[in-house]
């Protein structure tokens, strides 16, 4: 694996422009874990713990896309994740400090009150705490759910909200972040959605990746997805886009340079704001029918980073990933992993070091992998 430099030059970045101006109840935190100790720092090395949730079907499945918050009424982690037949599910980890392999229970798919107004979904994210990691945002004594539904062959963000963490969810009726008109960079789908709430705007921030029906102005990759913010302020029914904030950066081989996915916001140390991001080098091609024509691999995990105090906008890559998939050891692909790194999440130990959890395996076929930091 390469190391990650801790000093990192401005490489690729995009932004845009946004005027917003936004109250939050948080749900209680356990001590050992109650604020960010100075920030994320970007870790320089990290070590693989193995598999964390296996996919229900030993040929085909996914189990990955994790979200994990802390759940007061079980003294625990819950995590919502992308997880096959259902399409969504959560699990549990009771063990305070230890959330690797052999600790976390699946319970099955999330439940819902109104299943007629979402139908099918995945890729589920519980609305956070921006300032307080893993923690859940409670507001106006609801919790909130992010997933990613389908009309009409395509991807759109729907909202749900609940008064307990583990539901049951119920879900507002119309799409809070639909696609866009058709030459917009998201006219295709919205997907791999994550949110956080500020209370003292009394505003919902969330991230989003927009995929094109047609060609962007960009000379890389311009079929290529977009990760772009829109914001919700309180009583609102509907997020206002605000636009692109990480395009494929446009510079040959960057290992962003194809297609940008989800993204996880963490307050940073060096920065302001710290991102895991999942993105490929690799440009989509319309012309080539198969599985893989939105997201063609590798898919990889990285950085990327904002120093204004209200992240829509000025927001950088890292200039390599967390690692390539040619570098993935003998031993983890034994393990199962390779081909793909998919979407990374990023949970804050109690004693500084940081938890990665990531999906890999081949379209379908993914898992649910572990790697924890070497140093606070």
């Amino acid at each position: 694996m390469r190391p990650l430099l801790l000093i990192l030059p401005l490489l690729c970045g995009a932004s845009v422009v946004t005027s917003a101006a936004h109250a939050q109840e948080v749900s209680p935190k356990p001590a050992a874990n109650s604020k960010l100790r100075g920030g994320f720092a970007i870790p320089s090395s990290w070590t693989r713990r193995g598999v964390v949730l296996q996919r229900q079907r030993s040929d085909q499945g996914v189990s990955g896309d994790p979200c994990i918050v802390w759940d007061e009424a079980i003294q625990g982690w819950r995590m919502v994740l992308f997880c096959d037949p259902w399409g969504h599910a959560q699990a549990i980890c009771t063990n305070r400090e230890n959330l690797g392999p052999g600790q976390w229970k699946l319970e099955g798919p999330l439940p819902v009150t109104n299943p007629e107004a979402v139908g099918g979904f995945h890729k589920p994210f519980i609305v956070m705490d921006p300032d307080h990691p893993n923690q859940a945002a409670k507001v106006d004594g609801r919790y909130w759910l992010l997933v990613v539904s389908f009309k009409d062959g395509h991807k759109q963000v729907q909202r749900a909200w609940a008064k307990k963490l583990a539901g049951p969810w119920t879900f507002e009726p119309q799409p809070i972040i639909p696609p866009g008109a058709e030459d917009e960079f998201d006219a295709k789908h919205t997907d791999a959605v994550t949110g956080y709430y500020f209370p003292e705007r009394k505003e919902f921030l969330y991230f989003y990746m927009g995929y094109p029906r047609k060609a962007q102005q960009r000379k890389i990759s311009p079929f290529g997805s977009a990760q772009a913010v829109a914001t919700q302020k309180l009583g609102e029914t509907v997020a206002t886009k605000r636009g692109v904030v990480l395009e494929p950066c446009q510079q040959v081989g960057h290992w962003a340079s194809g297609w940008v996915g989800g993204l996880q916001l963490l307050r940073g140390r060096q920065h302001k704001w710290v991102a895991v991001v999942n993105a490929s080098p690799t440009a989509p091609d319309p012309g080539q029918k198969a599985v893989w024509t939105e997201e063609p691999p590798p898919s990889l995990g990285g950085f990327a980073w904002c120093d204004e105090e209200w992240p829509v906008q000025g927001w950088h890559f890292a200039p390599e990933p967390i690692e390539w998939v040619k570098d993935i050891p003998k031993a983890a692909l034994d393990a199962g992993e390779g081909y793909n790194l998919w979407r990374q999440f990023i949970h804050l130990l109690p004693d500084g070091r940081a938890a990665l959890f990531y999906n890999s395996g081949y379209y379908g076929r993914e898992q649910l992998y572990l790697k924890i930091s070497d140093q606070p």
